[in-house]
């Protein structure tokens, strides 16, 4: 073998092995540092998806007790409402109400809020020496309670009452009204509630055919009552509401304050006083 090929690859040799070869595993390393930053922001995520859930839960649990225990109170008063229907107007103690609506698994906390908070300041529930009733718009017994009801609103001009309030008020009100019969109307409102009035016969009569037609005949449909007021005027008829009673509004005095002046006058000639004299009379007054 040729002498300076050898030399030449025993050159080469010491020229590697005095230079250092750094190995650089660039793939390896970024995936690494990937993970080290997944890893964190996993920590980080589930952390606050803990304290989130926590807070909500908190919420949750608040939300779930006010809710229960406005439940608790709607459920009572439904409960005294329908026994109240059913002829049962008899007062309860807190303990009988709880115990025959099965809510016997209530907190004293809550106990204490019925009693001194949300039965007693309830409009529909009547409290009497610590017993409780229901309390409707209407209290009446009978269909003969129901009938004076009905009259007294027809003679002071108050109109019907709602069959929601007589239903809520009288027991067994469906029968009651049944076997009044005919001395009752029923109007339905646009709103689907029916209203009941009084059907006072006395004022029952006879009406012409033919002023019944003049009367079907006038169109008032697509008229307001500034409009029917307006026209009952150049007919020469006057409206309901200028023969009416006419309210007289009271004027209230001014009160006189304790603390004014009283104004003073300027006076003049007053070097003439003891000169002048006063012949308003005819006669000079005497001095």
């Amino acid at each position: 073998m040729d002498p300076a090929l050898l030399r030449e690859r025993e050159l080469f040799k010491k020229r590697a092995l005095s230079t250092p070869a750094v190995e650089k595993r660039p793939a390896s390393s970024e995936s690494s540092s990937h993970k080290k930053k997944k890893t964190k922001v996993d920590k980080e995520s589930s952390s606050s998806s803990k304290h989130g859930a926590e807070s909500s839960n908190g919420n949750i649990n608040i939300k779930t007790s006010s809710g229960y225990k406005f439940g608790c109170l709607a459920k009572i008063v439904n409960y005294m409402k329908t026994r109240h229907q059913n002829g049962d107007t008899h007062f309860l103690t807190l303990e009988e109400i709880l115990d025959e609506t099965k809510l016997l698994d209530i907190s004293m906390k809550q106990k204490q809020w019925l009693m001194t908070e949300a039965l007693v300041n309830n409009p529909k529930i009547d409290v009497r020496d610590g017993t409780y009733g229901f309390k409707p718009k209407y209290n009446l017994k009978d269909k003969k309670a129901l009938l004076r009801l009905l009259d007294k609103h027809d003679q002071l001009g108050l109109g019907g009452v709602l069959l929601d309030d007589v239903e809520e008020g009288l027991p067994n009100s469906a029968k009651a009204i049944k076997a009044l019969g005919d001395q009752i109307i029923f109007v339905t409102r646009p709103d689907k509630k029916k209203i009941l009035f009084y059907n006072d016969k006395h004022c029952q009569f006879a009406v012409d055919e033919e002023f019944q037609k003049l009367w079907r005949s006038v169109p008032v449909d697509s008229m307001d009552e500034e409009k029917i007021e307006e026209y009952l005027k150049k007919q020469g008829i006057s409206s309901m509401q200028e023969t009416g009673p006419k309210k007289v509004l009271q004027v209230q005095k001014r009160k006189k304050q304790g603390g004014q002046r009283k104004r003073h006058f300027k006076t003049h000639n007053n070097h003439l006083a003891g000169v002048l004299e006063d012949y308003s009379d005819g006669v000079p007054a005497k001095k």
